[in-house]
């Protein structure tokens, strides 16, 4: 038995689904049955922290638990459950185009009056939302860039390189310093937030967690890469003019420089990344798998659509001068 010490500790359940899943890695007891995951609301808080758990223990694993549990062919099968049911909802909810392109191209048009979060919080948003932001966003910034490094073994020619780039850069390009997780943690640092990796899991909503899960969820599945890809090319596309407005926004609420810094890198570096995701990553892909066209499609729109949703929680919650963290930390 190999008890893992210095990763996080195991959240708080949320419902029925991940009170089973933490007890059983906590202590052994009994897993939830397949019918307690079809009942569930596949958007909702105990199936997103849920699968989120299970998903963890590919990364850091949990203070406390055996790193063995990775591999638990009854809690293996219990995630497979809670994925069909979040993948499921999203082919169904999410999935509106066949050719990336047409998909890609959405993205590219900025609305007349921008509403998003960046726009918000470059505009009118105050310190306390940018650090709520910074919370939410840590639960994937912390690792930013391991997801998408699960679809390189998938890959391979044009596209396995364009991506191992891409990913070679986020990882600072060689330098510790310069890794992006790294740079978060500073930015982190200047809001005055806790840098622990995985500390704001219980104050993240389930709608800033499924779109840590979409990641985990395309790139740990071969038969997903082709998603995962349009995943990856939907974040780097829309990830410049998107970091532009919020350096501005942490510039203008003072945030400090290390957290204008994170945003500011990002401007010039993903519009570089966007133009080899795209000719390199998603041409490689398709001359090679035609056939996944449509894949490629759907992570994009997924990714659209989960974003879409978190926008929409956190602008609800601020613009009525309410906390978007499910708890204070």
């Amino acid at each position: 038995m190999a008890i893992d010490q210095r990763g996080p500790s195991l959240p708080h359940a949320r419902g029925v689904l991940s009170a089973a899943v933490t007890g059983s890695l906590r202590c052994g007891t009994a897993l939830p049955d397949e019918s307690a995951v079809r009942r569930a609301d596949p958007y909702g808080d105990d199936l997103q922290l849920a699968l989120y758990v299970c998903y963890e223990l590919h990364y850091r694993g949990f203070a406390g638990v055996d790193s063995s549990r990775e591999w638990d062919p009854d809690l293996l099968r219990v995630r497979a459950a809670l994925e069909r049911r979040f993948l499921d909802a999203l082919r169904r909810d999410a999935a509106r185009h066949d050719d990336p392109g047409e998909a890609l191209a959405e993205l590219l048009v900025e609305p007349v009056h921008g509403a998003g979060v960046s726009h918000f919080l470059q505009d009118e948003g105050q310190l306390w939302q940018v650090r709520e932001y910074a919370a939410h966003r840590s639960l994937y910034h912390l690792k930013e860039a391991d997801p998408h490094a699960w679809v390189l073994p998938r890959l391979w020619g044009r596209a396995k390189a364009g991506m191992a780039a891409v990913e070679f850069d986020e990882w600072g390009g060689g330098r510790a310093e310069r890794v992006h997780a790294r740079l978060f943690a500073d930015l982190m640092a200047d809001l005055d937030l806790d840098t622990t990796y995985g500390h704001y899991l219980d104050a993240g909503c389930a709608e800033m967690l499924a779109t840590v899960n979409l990641m985990s969820l395309l790139g740990l599945h071969r038969s997903l890469r082709g998603a995962l890809v349009g995943h990856f090319a939907a974040v780097e596309v829309t990830s410049s003019p998107g970091s532009r407005r919020l350096a501005l926004a942490m510039k203008r609420t003072g945030a400090g420089p290390a957290a204008e810094f994170f945003y500011s890198e990002h401007v010039e570096a993903d519009a570089v990344h966007e133009q080899v995701v795209r000719h390199e990553v998603i041409g490689g892909l398709l001359e090679e798998e035609p056939q996944l066209a449509g894949d490629i499609a759907f992570g994009v729109d997924a990714t659209g659509h989960l974003e879409d949703r978190l926008a929409e929680r956190l602008l609800l919650a601020w613009r009525t001068g309410e906390t978007s963290l499910r708890v204070i930390t």
